[in-house]
């Protein structure tokens, strides 16, 4: 048993994930209203022998944290907007997805813990361009479950792609379920 493994079972989560180990996929996660997600998908990951990068704030990324960040997988996302025209950070990804051998990214498409009903189109938009699958990650604190079962192909339709994700959420619980909505 990994150390990973371990610690879930010590406290008391259960992991389950049954979707293939993809060369390359995005892992959509929800619901997301505690910094406590990270620690716990990274472990649920982990405990299956994987590895994925995640998306944060960039302004976690200061030393030494971003060395930590950056080791385990951690790509800043840069919120400010600059004259120059540089790539958009899908344009970004969809390269960095296109150009790796092997690469998981774990994205949560409210992009807060604090309760929204307009969640990010990003991932659906990276995974369309790239051609891979997006494989739904939920964690279910209600039930102390965490799952990995199902896969989402996108279709290019935004509206009817995100209404089918959020659709799969809705009746997970996060740890503070008011700042969750998957309207």
């Amino acid at each position: 048993m990994n150390l990973s493994k371990l610690i879930l079972r010590i406290a008391g989560w259960k992991v389950k994930i049954t979707v293939p180990d993809y060369p390359k996929c995005i892992i959509c996660v929800a619901p997301h209203t505690s910094n406590w997600d990270f620690i716990l998908g990274k472990l649920a990951y982990a405990s299956v022998g994987r590895k994925a990068g995640f998306l944060m704030k960039s302004s976690w990324f200061v030393f030494p944290l971003g060395i930590i960040f950056k080791a385990i997988g951690g790509v800043p996302v840069f919120r400010n907007k600059n004259a120059r025209k540089e790539p958009s950070l899908v344009e970004q990804l969809v390269e960095k997805m296109n150009s790796s051998q092997r690469l998981s990214l774990a994205i949560t498409p409210e992009g807060t813990r604090k309760r929204t009903t307009k969640w990010h189109t990003g991932f659906l938009r990276i995974a369309y361009a790239a051609h891979i699958p997006i494989v739904l990650g939920a964690l279910d604190f209600k039930n102390k479950e965490i799952t990995i079962t199902r896969e989402f192909t996108p279709t290019g339709n935004i509206e009817e792609d995100m209404a089918a994700v959020k659709n799969y959420y809705k009746n997970f619980s996060g740890k503070h379920p008011e700042n969750f909505t998957a309207e």
